[in-house]
């Protein structure tokens, strides 16, 4: 393999995926081109996967080959490493090794695991807000909610890499049959919803829908969208309007074959997959790729020529996976003030934690300082993959005086490999070990000790307490 790649060592998963074809080592290795005894090794992970068996490999079995790199299988060792690390585990010593054999061995069960557990979450979630409500003299108590739509609604568009082929597919189709030339696409989108649908579109004062972005009437087929919603706003949402009108059967189908079966989240992936459609049909696939790399990724540019927000063009960013015609692999989270996160999107391995917040060593949190502007940061995990991340505030709809814009923190970044192919990181030295930021999931899932700022100790740690000293750090911690 070229310098400065990692071997990849994939015996278990190129075992696995033997296995499940019903085939010989012998005839496997005949297809790769290859001894029995070669493939020997590779299973026993003594020799890596190099690219051209990889090629091979697909070529052969017309296989995605994140199956066999374990990009999956990372994410899913990375949602049981959170697992393992809950105080309900406390005294079992599983290792980063052994969590990837786990995955490596029964992906399937893996996830099972991981679903396991967070319905015990969820549970003692709900318990906790129940045993509130009681204590508060509360009397409505929803003792069916045992499940959070929110998440399984995120998991599902995570779990596709956020990349949906059916619904590129069908906005480059309304940009054949009613867009292509346009150089606006808003009385565009007007005249397509009124010839196809039958839908008017029309403004109204803020004093008319004072707290309402937008509308539809059924009965008489008009689409009422807010004073207050800017032009990228208004475009986003006749775009819509348009794959919800024309593509629900298309997406409900994309929901169904996902397994997703409760009301709320069904909902929930339904308008989430029409604003996928909407993005798709503002920023069409392969200009909009072309434009990004042309451009190094500049987000400013982009939102001018493509008539989108900053945050419309991020997102779209993590959505840029068509195999042959990849862009950078972005990850993407949206944050507020107090920490909450309400959006999470990763297509580059980058690992958000699914109970709790962020690391404070992040710099998106900073974002907050200095309003509108990008900031760059360099930063580590703990298993020494580094990202280049950048981070930018953005501000929601405002409802006049009186309720004042809302204010949100964007971060996004890539692997440090890829950099060099964004705007943002010219004149910085990428290699500066000293610059790097070492971070973790979060506080409750990352074992450095040197931490200055850290708000929790690690689950799976003992405090050390002493009462004779107090160090920089505010938790020290007893050795494994």
């Amino acid at each position: 393999m070229a310098a400065g790649h990692k071997k990849l060592f994939s015996g278990k998963r190129i075992r696995r995926l033997r296995r499940e074809l019903g085939l010989t080592q012998a005839a496997m290795a005949g297809d790769l081109g290859i001894s029995s005894s070669y493939l020997n090794l590779i299973e026993g992970n003594q020799r890596p996967l190099s690219v051209q068996l990889l090629l091979r490999l697909n070529e052969s079995y017309d296989i995605d080959l994140k199956e066999i790199s374990g990009e999956d299988d990372a994410r899913i060792a990375a949602s049981l490493k959170e697992v393992f690390s809950d105080p309900l585990f406390q005294g079992l010593k599983i290792s980063n090794t052994e969590l990837g054999d786990i995955v490596a061995t029964s992906p399937d069960a893996a996830q099972a695991m991981f679903s396991l557990y967070r319905a015990y979450r969820e549970t003692i979630t709900h318990a906790a807000g129940i045993s509130e409500q009681v204590a508060g003299g509360e009397v409505a108590l929803d003792l069916d909610a045992n499940q959070f739509p929110v998440d399984e609604a995120r998991d599902f568009f995570h779990e596709h890499s956020n990349h949906f082929p059916e619904l590129e597919t069908a906005a480059e189709t309304l940009w054949a049959d009613a867009l292509d030339g346009t150089d606006d696409l808003d009385p565009a989108l007007r005249g397509h919803l009124k010839a196809a649908h039958g839908i008017t579109v029309k403004v109204m004062p803020i004093d008319t829908m004072p707290d309402m972005l937008w509308r539809y009437d059924r009965h008489s087929s008009r689409l009422f969208l807010s004073e207050m919603l800017d032009h990228p706003g208004r475009t986003f949402q006749l775009a819509f309007q348009a794959g919800l009108r024309a593509h629900r059967d298309l997406i409900d189908g994309i929901i169904a074959k996902a397994g997703i079966t409760g009301d709320e989240a069904t909902q929930l992936c339904r308008l989430g997959l029409a604003n996928y459609f909407a993005a798709a049909v503002m920023m069409p696939y392969e200009k909009f790729l072309n434009a990004a790399e042309k451009l190094r990724y500049d987000i400013e540019i982009l939102s001018r020529r493509f008539g989108a927000s900053f945050e419309q063009v991020c997102h779209r960013f993590t959505s840029l996976q068509r195999p042959g015609s990849r862009g950078v692999p972005f990850f993407f989270l949206r944050v507020d003030r107090a920490g909450n996160i309400s959006k999470r999107f990763s297509s580059s391995g980058f690992h958000f934690a699914r109970f709790g917040g962020t690391c404070p060593r992040w710099n998106v949190h900073e974002a907050f300082r200095t309003p509108g502007k990008v900031v760059t940061q360099v930063v580590q995990m703990e298993d020494g993959t580094t990202y280049f991340s950048i981070s930018r505030t953005v501000t929601g709809s405002s409802g006049g005086f009186h309720i004042p814009e809302q204010q949100l923190a964007i971060g996004m970044g890539c692997e440090v490999k890829h950099a060099k192919r964004l705007v943002f990181a010219d004149g910085l030295d990428l290699t500066d070990t000293m610059s790097i930021a070492p971070i973790g999931v979060n506080c409750r899932l990352c074992e450095r000790v040197d931490c200055n700022q850290r708000a929790f100790p690690p689950l799976n740690r003992r405090i050390s307490v002493n009462d004779t000293y107090r160090g920089l750090v505010p938790f020290s911690f007893a050795e494994l």
